[in-house]
């Protein structure tokens, strides 16, 4: 006899035991965001997870309720190349700024045609018949209330590894690359042109400027240019910066912004990258044309 009340297919046993069950009644799970991360922080107080993986489980839990305009790099901010340009403004510009990836724009800023890869540009020296827009990769533009899980789904399925950021009036807000989507799970990543270690370092330029990592040591600029460098605010904490970066900031007065200068020791510091609150990378150049001091070991990155 076949039975009377037959399981529905969707339906799956609860294997749970009574134990589980009264255990889930009395201590039942959290109900939100805010409890998950409490429960991951007693889990790593209680030495189930280790600290790096709480971090990242947690960055997990935040980016879900994140968009692509919470961490995008503002239009202001966004280094383009203009179609019309000639071949070696291009590269002076990619030398400078180190990108791999450049939005390409004709005419108005806002008419980006699509994006350049930094390494293309080998193929113009070996083939200068070659017109830069054959180089050119399509752009792929998102809106701001792209979620980022949403996001690093298609870079991912698409391959791509930066979107143009559009407003709610179609004007471009920014762009977003998939490394700053990843940094909200695993924290900063290092690129290439990062320092690794504390102590910083100093790379040469073609144009016989310098790219200076904001974490290199005042002393090792000074004993490079062969400078005295001292922030023109004189008080009892000035002794207390031990980086370029710490330095350059306690005279501006203010957290430097890309494309700001200052004239401090005889150098001319210009901010190139920022990154979470601090300068990554200046140029320095001597405010005067001098040649570069014996002490100074320069090398191409």
């Amino acid at each position: 006899m076949s039975d009377p009340h037959p399981a529905r297919p969707h339906e799956r046993e609860d294997k749970r035991t009574f134990l589980q069950k009264l255990a889930e009644f009395i201590h039942p799970g959290p109900d939100s965001t805010d409890e998950l991360i409490e429960t991951l922080a007693d889990a790593e107080e209680n030495h189930i997870i280790n600290n790096e993986s709480r971090l990242m489980l947690e960055g997990v839990i935040r980016m879900a309720d994140m968009t692509a305009g919470d961490v995008m790099v503002a239009a202001t901010r966004m280094d383009l190349l203009s179609i019309d340009s000639p071949f070696d403004e291009f590269m002076h510009q990619v030398i400078e700024t180190a990108h791999s990836r450049f939005p390409v724009y004709e005419g108005d800023r806002e008419n980006v045609i699509g994006i350049l890869m930094a390494k293309d540009l080998l193929k113009l020296q070996r083939a200068p018949e070659l017109n830069i827009r054959a180089l050119l990769r399509p752009a792929v533009f998102v809106p701001e209330s792209k979620g980022l899980n949403d996001l690093l789904r298609q870079f991912r399925d698409n391959r791509n590894h930066l979107a143009i950021v559009i407003d709610e009036f179609g004007r471009t807000a920014g762009l977003i690359t998939i490394e700053d989507v990843l940094e909200q799970i695993v924290g900063e990543i290092e690129d290439e042109f990062d320092i690794v270690d504390d102590e910083g370092d100093i790379f040469g330029l073609p144009d016989k400027s310098f790219r200076v990592s904001g974490d290199t040591a005042v002393e090792r600029v000074a004993e490079a240019f062969g400078v005295r460098l001292t922030s023109d605010k004189e008080d009892e904490n000035s002794h207390d910066f031990d980086t370029i970066g710490g330095l350059i900031a306690h005279a501006m007065g203010h957290v430097p912004k890309r494309g700001e200068r200052h004239t401090l020791g005889g150098l001319d510091f210009v901010v190139l990258h920022t990154k979470g609150g601090a300068v990554r990378w200046f140029k320095v150049s001597p405010v005067s044309p001098l040649a570069p001091p014996p002490a100074l070991t320069a090398h191409q990155p």
